[in-house]
């Protein structure tokens, strides 16, 4: 009798969890619905109508060329974590915009393993072998995002009002990556208790963790090379200047700037991507707009137009991610259902191939 009574419990929980969503997706819908009541939606729309169209357009292309410059500073890297290996910048700039767009569409911030795997695919060698060490590479780039990060805090901690007094919050914000910094750099010394434990699946683990952290830890060599870790820096930072202007202008398009310049843009730039350490929504929506809403109230700008600009702000972000995203899934082959699937591949690195750790150093 507990054979047909697994198997009627098993065919049972899809059901449940589609009730799940369903339910989930009910009372988000209420909550939404809740918010918007008590907004003047009016307001909200006259604002997106009037909105210049001018500043929209170039906030649409600094977002566009901000990705471009993104991809130099990551084929920078990669040329020096793989000097053996040719690397041509068309495929590093398709894999970047597939990684944008996975995480601009999809929940769970899937597109830097994405375009991890994209990557590795098309260079010469075994995609298992090079997909740990391609992912070092983005590892670094995360470093030095959170370079960006302190840059924007610095400009925007004694001007807004709202981050006067609350230093801990955006300390816990910043702990989640800077934590994994610490695993992925101190990681393979932590790992040697593990390899002395008496049980054989605990070391067997840890020896394995250890060889791929190894890999990863080969794709911050770029810091130890200046010819390649200047211009890396340099790339990344000036990508994150364009995305400041991109702020500015949405700012520019619904004339805020006298009420909010471009310190404010850089307070909105480092709110969304505070807000999306850890995504709870697909493309952060919602939590997207609040993070605008509550930065931009800090300077006096209603909710109405806040609400305005969070809307505009992440629909330029997302049409940018899919008309650069879109072009090159054509252009790798792939579908929606291959970039899902990839994000969990990429996490399942071989436990073999020691020899992969070897050389290239």
């Amino acid at each position: 009798m507990s054979a047909p009574e697994n198997v009627r419990l098993r065919s049972r929980r899809p059901a449940l969890r589609r009730w799940g969503y369903v339910l989930a997706a009910l009372a988000l819908a209420g909550l939404v619905v809740f918010a918007l009541a008590q907004l003047n939606l009016p307001r909200i729309g006259q604002a997106l109508i009037t909105a210049t169209p001018g500043w929209i357009a170039l906030a649409l292309l600094l977002m566009a060329l901000s990705l471009v410059l993104r991809s130099a500073s990551w084929h920078q890297t990669l040329r020096a974590a793989l000097p053996d290996t040719p690397i041509r910048w068309a495929p590093v700039i398709r894999a970047t915009m597939i990684g944008v767009m996975g995480s601009a569409v999809f929940p769970g911030r899937i597109g830097e393993p994405t375009r991890v795997l994209v990557l590795s695919r098309r260079l010469d060698g075994r995609t298992r072998r090079l997909a740990p060490v391609v992912a070092g590479t983005v590892f670094s780039q995360t470093l030095i995002n959170l370079l960006a990060l302190g840059v924007l805090l610095a400009v925007t901690f004694t001007s807004v009002p709202l981050l006067h007094g609350h230093v801990a919050g955006i300390a816990g914000a910043l702990a989640v990556p800077l934590l994994v910094c610490v695993l992925v750099l101190l990681g393979p010394r932590l790992l040697v208790l593990g390899r002395r434990s008496r049980s054989p699946r605990i070391a067997r683990a840890a020896h394995s963790i250890g060889r791929l952290l190894h890999l990863a830890r080969r794709g911050l060599v770029v810091f130890a090379r200046p010819r390649y870790g200047a211009s890396a820096v340099a790339l990344q930072l000036a990508a994150w200047a364009l995305q400041w202007l991109a702020c500015y202008s949405v700012l520019l398009a619904l004339g805020l700037q006298s009420q909010a310049g471009l310190v404010a843009a850089a307070a909105i730039l480092l709110a969304v991507n505070l807000s999306a350490v850890l995504p709870a929504t697909p493309s952060n929506v919602g939590v997207f707009q609040a993070a605008c809403l509550v930065v931009l109230a800090a300077y006096g700008v209603g909710a109405g137009q806040a609400l305005a600009y969070g809307i505009i702000l992440q629909a330029v972000e997302v049409l940018t991610a899919l008309a650069l995203g879109v072009p090159a899934l054509l252009k790798e082959g792939l579908s929606w259902r291959d970039i899902r699937a990839g994000a969990g591949s990429v996490a399942s690195s071989p436990e073999g191939e020691s020899s992969a750790g070897e050389g290239a150093q």
